[in-house]
């Protein structure tokens, strides 16, 4: 790497350190931020126009959502195995070795996307079933994977592509490449779905091959950046070449994020297939409430973007004072954002499902549903900053068995046998079980933490005084 941008980066990571906590916050959290607006934007403009079609659209969509979650873990976890693998050889200086890494995204995207495309395309109706598609939207479901299949590889690149710029100390790029595929895909949506001008009309395989268009052009913008000299990386042909070493150096690292994600994919299966058996407009309903969800948690995300690399700075430099004053401040900082949201979503809730589907059926069951679901929404951000703040600690694997106590010894539970006693209000009410808690486990286990540290000593050491470089970022586990 060139030494000016070396100077930049110890620059910044010093700041971790030094910075105004109400200034550093908004400052890191902004990319992620805005990054997942972008990718919210993708299943966003899907269900917006979709709901024009009808809430069986919405109902089939939704039950793909498992298998994205797949994709998404295969994706995430190579991507941030990639990432802590670089950024190692960042340090090290070892230029080729850095290009080596990074070439592996190139094989890695094409195996597990041919490994995707073939049941996502060629079997596309047992899969639907499998993911438990009711009778009618089975055809649907089957429809919309086989567009959306042949784009599974554009999006394993992307998620790698992002974590490999981030290596290199450019979390701008990629920010603006899913900006531009997010932007597309909803310009072209509607065009596809309803056969708008020149175009063919489509329904849901018209939103799932405008997914699969607009992904394609980031993806294609990323890899122009990657191979073209246009960032910190100068790859060659030997560099795409498949190196076992470096793959099993990848998911070392990666794949404790993907088994995590692969478990959250697992339980909203199980969430859905029961759901399903309230018929499909119950499926819409679980769709429409968490894409809301998503919305409104876009800012906790951007914070606990922001809260591990300043936790991690300040154990590295023993700054104890200023890990618990960032970790208090981040907390805050949710549960203040989530309780306005809250109160916004619980009054307004019938407005907000209607701008994506209008039908007094949907309504019926979506409006109390979500508000059920959201009861519990504002301790779902503490719960998240405190698994964050285990992560920052390097006590990874802690923070991974907390995220699954809530999936496993909490919701999947609940979300099989409330259904039985309370019918569909079980199936939503078990989601602010598990949330309340999850942040009791989690609360009580950072407070166990905390009071460790400082009965242990390490308060009263010195701080170390050269800086110390800043773990590599993780995404925070996902809410739902």
């Amino acid at each position: 790497m060139k030494p000016d941008k070396l100077d930049e980066l110890q620059e910044s990571t010093a700041r971790l350190g030094t910075e105004r906590l109400s200034k550093l916050f908004p400052r890191l959290s902004a990319p992620s931020m805005v990054s997942m607006v972008a990718m919210s934007l993708y299943i966003l403009a899907d269900t917006f126009w979709l709901g024009r079609v009808g809430y069986e659209a919405i109902a089939a969509i939704t039950i793909t959502f498992p298998f994205y979650y797949v994709i998404f873990a295969i994706g995430l976890g190579s991507g941030i195995g990639a990432n802590a693998l670089a950024s190692r050889r960042f340090g090290e200086r070892n230029v080729e070795a850095t290009n080596q890494v990074a070439g592996q995204v190139f094989p890695l995207t094409a195996i597990f996307g041919v490994i995707f495309i073939i049941p996502s395309v060629f079997f596309a109706r047992p899969l639907a079933a499998l993911l438990g598609a009711p009778p009618e939207v089975i055809s649907l479901t089957a429809e919309y994977l086989v567009y959306f299949g042949w784009g599974i590889p554009f999006i394993l690149f992307r998620l790698m592509a992002r974590n490999i710029f981030h290596a290199g100390g450019d979390v701008i790029k990629p920010m603006i490449f899913m900006i531009i595929g997010s932007v597309f895909n909803a310009v072209l949506d509607p065009f596809l779905i309803f056969g708008w001008g020149p175009f063919p009309e489509m329904g849901i395989g018209g939103a799932a091959l405008a997914t699969t268009i607009s992904g394609g052009l980031a993806a294609a913008i990323g890899c122009y950046y990657l191979v073209a000299n246009k960032s910190v990386y100068r790859l060659r042909l030997h560099h795409l070449k498949p190196d076992l070493s470096i793959i099993v150096q990848i998911y070392r690292v990666g794949l404790p994020e993907t088994l995590m994600d692969l478990t959250e994919s697992f339980v909203f299966l199980i969430f859905n297939q029961v759901m399903a058996g309230f018929g499909s407009v119950a499926l819409a309903a679980v769709g429409i409430a968490f894409r809301i969800a998503d919305l409104a948690f876009i800012p906790i995300i951007g914070l606990a973007h922001a809260l591990l690399p300043i936790v991690g700075f300040c154990f590295g430099a023993r700054l104890w004072a200023r890990l618990w004053a960032a970790v208090r401040h981040g907390t805050l900082a949710s549960v203040v954002v989530l309780a306005v949201v809250t109160v916004l979503l619980e009054v307004f809730a019938p407005q907000v499902i209607a701008v994506f589907n209008s039908s007094p059926e949907l309504l019926a069951i979506a409006v109390p549903g979500m508000r059920i679901f959201l009861s519990a929404l504002v301790l779902i951000g503490p719960a998240i900053m405190f698994i964050i703040t285990l992560q920052g600690l390097s006590k990874g694997w802690t923070a991974i068995c907390l995220s699954l106590v809530r999936q496993l010894v909490l919701l999947l539970p609940a979300v099989l046998i409330l259904p039985r006693f309370m019918g569909l209000n079980g199936v939503w009410l078990s989601l602010p079980i598990s949330d309340v808690g999850g942040a009791i486990v989690a609360g009580l286990w950072i407070y166990r933490e905390y009071r460790l540290q400082k009965r242990s000593g390490i308060w009263q050491r010195t701080p170390v005084t050269e800086p110390i470089a800043e773990p590599v970022p993780t995404d925070p586990p996902a809410p739902n």
